[in-house]
Formats: C-alpha cells, sequence, structure tokens
C-alpha cells in the first residue's frame, strides 16, 4: 500500500470523484490525528483518512455502529454521514463525518469540573447498555487488568517516576487482585483520552473517535474520572454514573493509572523526537496519575 502524501487537493480529487455534491466546501487540515488523518470540510463536516492504521477496520466499525450509538447518546459525536472507497490515487479508506465542535482537551481545560463529571456520567450511562452478539470485541484492549500487566510494567519501566513507583504499583495490583466483570458486555468506546474528547465553555462538550470500541467491561472507560475529570470530582462522577460497584472503580483505577503512564511515555517520545511523540502529553499525564493515585 503506497503512502501517499494526503493533501487538501487529493482530498478534494477523491470527493470530486466519489461525492461531487460535496467538493467544493472549503477543506482544512486538522492537526493531529496519528491512525488517521482528519481534514474539515465546510462547516459541519470532516474527512476522516486512513493513514498509520494498517487496516480500515477501526474506520469501518466506526462506520457500522456509530449510526445506531449516535442517537441516543447525550453528547455529540461524529457521524458517518459517506463512504469514501480505496481507488489506486489512494488505496485506503475515507469517511465523511459530522464534525464534533469545541477544542481538544488535550489543548483545552476543564473549569467546570461538577458540570463535566455529571456530563461524563451520563455520557457513560447512556452508552453502557449491554451490546449485541455480533458487536465487535477488543483485540488488545479490554481485557481484566490482570492480563494487562505485561503493559503495564513496560509503561512503568520506561516513564521516569521519582519516587511514586512503589504507589503507582500498589493500585495496579488492587486492580488486579479486583474481581472480574460479571455483567453483560456494554457498549465501551475504549479510548477515552484527553485528545478524545473536546471541550467548550469550561466543560466536556464533545466524544471522538471510537475506532476502538468493543463490547466488554465498561471500567475501561470508568477510567476517565481519573484521565479527563479535574482533581476531586471522581466522587461525584461514579456517584452520578450509579453502576459501578467496588471492582469495577477499583479495576477502572488500575487501567487510568495504566492509561496516565502510556500518556506520560507519549510525552517523553515526543521530548525525545520520536514518531508518534506528543510533548504536551507528558504533564497531561502526569497530572492524571497525581489524581490516580488520591483515589476516589
Amino acid at each position: 500500500m503506497s503512502d501517499t502524501e494526503i493533501t487538501a487537493d487529493l482530498v478534494r480529487d477523491l470527493l470530486q470523484g466519489q461525492h461531487p455534491d460535496l467538493a467544493g466546501l472549503a477543506i482544512r487540515e486538522v492537526v493531529g490525528g496519528w491512525g488517521n488523518q482528519m481534514w474539515r470540510l465546510g462547516d459541519e463536516l470532516a474527512v476522516r483518512m486512513q493513514r498509520m492504521d494498517p487496516t480500515p477496520e477501526l474506520q469501518l466499525k466506526e462506520r457500522r455502529w456509530l449510526p445506531l450509538l449516535a442517537p441516543r447518546l447525550p453528547l455529540p459525536v461524529p457521524v458517518p454521514v459517506r463512504f469514501g472507497e480505496p481507488t489506486e490515487r489512494f488505496p485506503k479508506h475515507w469517511t465523511v463525518m459530522t464534525w464534533v465542535p469545541g477544542e481538544p482537551l488535550d489543548h483545552g481545560s476543564i473549569i467546570h469540573g461538577d458540570h463535566a463529571a455529571d456530563t461524563l456520567a451520563g455520557f457513560l450511562r447512556a452508552l453502557h447498555v449491554e451490546a449485541p452478539a455480533e458487536a465487535p470485541i477488543a483485540a488488545d484492549r479490554g481485557a481484566h487488568p490482570r492480563n494487562c500487566t505485561d503493559g503495564f510494567e513496560n509503561f512503568l519501566q520506561a516513564v521516569a517516576l521519582d519516587g511514586i513507583a512503589a504507589d503507582v504499583r500498589a493500585v495496579w495490583d488492587d486492580a488486579v487482585a479486583a474481581q472480574a466483570w460479571e455483567g453483560p458486555r456494554v457498549w465501551v468506546h475504549g479510548d477515552l483520552h484527553p485528545a478524545n474528547v473536546v471541550v467548550s465553555d469550561g466543560t466536556l462538550s464533545g466524544i471522538v473517535d471510537f475506532g476502538d470500541m468493543f463490547a466488554g467491561d465498561p471500567a475501561w472507560d470508568l477510567a476517565a474520572a481519573w484521565v479527563l475529570l479535574p482533581a476531586g470530582t471522581a466522587s461525584r462522577f461514579f456517584d452520578m454514573y450509579g453502576h459501578a460497584d467496588e471492582a469495577a472503580v477499583r479495576r477502572a483505577r488500575g487501567l487510568a493509572a495504566m492509561k496516565s503512564l502510556f500518556l506520560m511515555l507519549m510525552g517523553q517520545n515526543g521530548d525525545r523526537g520520536l514518531p508518534g511523540g506528543k510533548p504536551h502529553w507528558g504533564p497531561v499525564g502526569r497530572a492524571a496519575l497525581d489524581r490516580v493515585l488520591k483515589g476516589v
């Protein structure tokens, strides 16, 4: 598969060929994105171009399931409206989706913590319903923390933790010891981190990038109580969410520790100029880890 450079001209040509009624809209690149590259299309749409993702599977998953999930979710999410098929010029998939306005949280901030906690709890309550039998199962996430220990150890070794490594490991060990999810497999976003949510007016206003969604243990999303929300709001979040037992909170907290370490590692990679690294994620991950250590 050739690594075609994705430019505004390429996007316009692809639209001209497959969706000519959209080809006259303004096209602007959206900075960021790794597996996929995003281009704004007019004011209300975006084009998601498969880039580093080796297969179109994540886009095809969004195409299939987001139109079914979106109507019952209380926050805006990207909804696929047109499909782009591979061609000789661009032998990968691309999708035209609704644009979710707001600023990604890794470039913004939440000022109204209680409002954001209530908003996130309401969103996840609406999302976390039993999924149909044919819903996707996660390949590399979604497992009980005890099955993710190699990944956790790798992150822990890779990140400089100046004196808190033992505390972080204790949170992880507690998650590993927690009882497994025994409820039905529910819909899970699977990748709630600060670049995948948007904020407006100091609170959460939208959720994006559902490429990792799966049916399974909701603790993978409940980790967002620490990864996304400001300090001191986790207990309010869990009260509003209302469906998390003690074991789910323990699993979620361990997964939040792992996700925080991942953000720190991406920050470290960015500082070193490595591909995919994001320097501004380091402080975001460290702040999240501090919240994890404080608990609920």
